[in-house]
Order: structure tokens, then sequence, then C-alpha cells
């Protein structure tokens, strides 16, 4: 009992490494270190992750749309309306969502908050312009938003903030997973000791 014991606070251990900065390893940074703790490969992440993009202006949609559909195997849609997106988003699982800020039917902080609502584990993306920029900065704590971009964004860097977001999205899967297993087998530790008991006292 005593060994399996150790099993479970090693691994509870692993999964505090994920939020400690104290624990460092040498060479591997950022989310690929705690890829390596838990156990995700880059060919694990989800390539044709499904994808969300909200914005008022069609041109917005058609460019980035583009992008992500000649570079990437993501399955992209797109949406002008909040509203549509988050009937689309309510009955349909989503790997990530990207908004404008400013847009005439609900602003994109509100819009993202309405998505934390009813997906919280789905990254959420905001777009804003430079005079909306502290307004975004604001709402990265305000509503847990991953990340904001900055228009006009550079498609290189809007890349790597999806992957980011996306291999984030299936880190903590993972990490639910690890402490989902971690938890079963406290449970069936106890459960041992448990008949343990009952035979032998």
């Amino acid at each position: 009992m005593q060994v399996r014991l150790q099993i479970v606070l090693f691994s509870l251990s692993k999964v505090k490494c994920l939020f400690d900065p104290r624990f460092y390893y040498p060479g591997i940074t950022g989310l690929n270190q705690a890829n390596i703790i838990v156990g995700i490969s880059m060919s694990e992440l989800n390539s044709d992750a499904t994808i969300v993009i909200v914005d008022d202006e069609e041109m917005v949609l058609t460019s980035l749309s583009s992008f992500l559909l000649l570079e990437t195997e993501y399955d992209v849609h797109t949406f002008t309306s909040a509203k549509k997106a988050l009937d689309y988003i309510n009955n349909n699982d989503i790997d990530l969502v990207i908004s404008d800020y400013l847009m005439p039917e609900m602003d994109g902080i509100t819009f993202l908050g309405h998505v934390r609502n009813v997906k919280p584990e789905v990254p959420r993306i905001i777009l804003t312009g430079y005079a909306d920029k502290e307004n975004a900065i604001k709402a990265i704590n305000e509503v847990g938003l991953f990340q904001y971009i900055e228009k006009p964004w550079d498609n290189n860097d809007l890349r790597i903030i999806i992957r980011n977001g996306l291999e984030k999205q299936e880190l903590m899967k993972k990490l639910q997973a690890k402490i989902n297993e971690i938890n079963s087998a406290y449970g069936e530790l106890q459960s041992l000791h448990k008949e343990i008991v009952k035979t032998f006292v």
C-alpha cells in the first residue's frame, strides 16, 4: 500500500510541475516542457481541429479562413453574427474560437465570455485594433482569454498562436485524464485497504 501511495503522490507531483516555474528542464521551455511531463507528442496534436472565427467584416473572415485552409488542415467555420456563432458552438464540438473585438451585434469580449460559459476548455482569442489593445489585455484576465491578436496581423504569428492554443487545449485534456487516472487509482487503493482490514482485523 505504501508503494502504491508513493506512485500516486509522484504522479501528483508531476502535475504540480506544470504550474510551478521552479521546475525546469534544460533546453525545454513552455508548453513543450508540460507536454513531456504529461506525455504528449507533437504528432498527437489535433491537426484537423475545428476553429470558429467571428467578425462582422466579410473581408476579414475571407482573409483568415483562406490562409488557414491553404496552410493548415483545420476545419474552419466563419460567422458574421455572434449569436449564430454561439448557436453553432452550443451544438458542435469545437477546439478554438477567434473573435473580433468591435462588432455591432455583440462585442467580442461579451461573446467570448458566453463561449467560456458553455465551453470553458476551449481557447479563446480576440482580434483587436491598436486603439482597443488596452481593453483586450484587460479581457485576458476578465474572461480568461488565451491571447489577443492585433490588426493587421502577421500570418506566421497567427498560425503560431493558434497552434499554441490548440496545444494548450490538448495538454489540459491529457492532464485531466491523468488526474482522473490518479483519482481512480487512489479510490481502488482505499477499497483494497478496507478489504484487507476486514480480512485481518
